[in-house]
């Protein structure tokens, strides 16, 4: 008579039955005594020993037997045991997890942001949010904001800080800040000296600008049509420090935030006349339930546009 492996689909189904009651074997093992077990399990003994019954007609064989006053695993249970121990250690693992996703000062956020955003805005929003929840974790990407859109809905990042602010019902979001848009152009330029300038003055100049689907390509494009012309765009890159660098050397001139420490070297910043600026918002697909940690950060992100 030979005997065969049991399929995985009778494995998962005797699984299934067993898992109720795993726990229940892991603490009678443990104490080696009905009583002491029903007692930190917090049931009455009949109760045990019905479930230990049950388990015993489920496999056609006792899981336990008596030793003295107390009780010890046979073989079988011995064998359910060793593997209760392994997977109620994995689940305990997971449990507590999903308890620190789920604790407003112990979860993590995955924060998506736009590469202009990077040097001061979000170190700035991280380093103030954990001053009152330290144990937050952030797990951070940077791209584009069609590429950090496309993240937040297929759900590999809770928020996104892009901008411009999408409008459409897909999203929801709340403002966080609003920078002002300065043209930057080589220290050379003719109108380098100038305390503003009409945007409609760079009409005819060469631009330096981000890749289509980055957020300041459509807000550049935008204030050029809403002030009558197209802009030619001679140079594209990802990294504002890059189109900087290309003003620099006389390749273009482009509209960005104000640099932190000023102009850069070989270039001038101008105000625009009427003033220009972006909305950066805080972003996440409309109707999806957040996280306790994601909701606390998106509060503080958009509590900055309050203050």
């Amino acid at each position: 008579m030979t005997h065969e492996s049991s399929t995985p689909r009778e494995a998962s189904q005797l699984a299934a039955h067993l898992a109720p009651t795993l726990s229940l074997l892991r603490t009678v093992a443990a104490e080696g005594h009905l009583t002491r077990a029903a007692e930190r399990l917090g049931q009455p003994q009949p109760t045990v020993s019905r479930a230990l019954a049950g388990l015993a007609d489920q496999l056609g064989t006792p899981v336990v037997a008596k030793q003295g006053r107390g009780v010890v695993l046979t073989r079988v249970g011995a064998l359910l045991c060793e593997a209760a121990e392994n997977a109620l250690r994995e689940l305990e693992t997971g449990c507590r997890g999903v308890l620190d996703e789920l604790d407003p000062n112990r979860g993590q956020v995955l924060l998506g942001f736009q590469h202009t955003m990077g040097r001061a805005l979000i170190p700035r929003l991280i380093s103030e949010f954990r001053e009152h929840n330290p144990g937050v974790r952030f797990g951070l990407a940077q791209g584009s904001r069609d590429d950090m859109l496309a993240r937040s809905r297929a759900g590999r990042v809770d928020l996104c800080l892009v901008s411009p602010v999408p409008s459409d019902p897909e999203w929801e979001s709340a403002q966080v800040t609003q920078e002002e848009l300065v043209a930057v152009v080589h220290s050379g330029h003719r109108l380098a000296g100038r305390g503003e300038i009409r945007l409609t003055e760079l009409a005819e100049d060469d631009f330096v600008g981000m890749r289509p689907g980055y957020g300041l390509r459509r807000i550049v494009t935008d204030l050029a049509e809403s002030a009558g012309f197209t802009p030619r765009f001679a140079w594209e890159g990802e990294e504002v420090d890059t189109a900087r660098g290309l003003v620099a050397a006389g390749l273009g001139t482009t509209l960005l935030p104000r640099a932190l420490s000023g102009a850069a070297p070989g270039t001038a910043e101008i105000p625009l006349s009427p003033p220009a600026h972006r909305t950066i918002g805080v972003v996440w697909p409309a109707g999806r339930q957040l996280p306790p940690a994601v909701r606390a950060f998106r509060d503080h992100a958009s509590g900055i546009a309050l203050g």
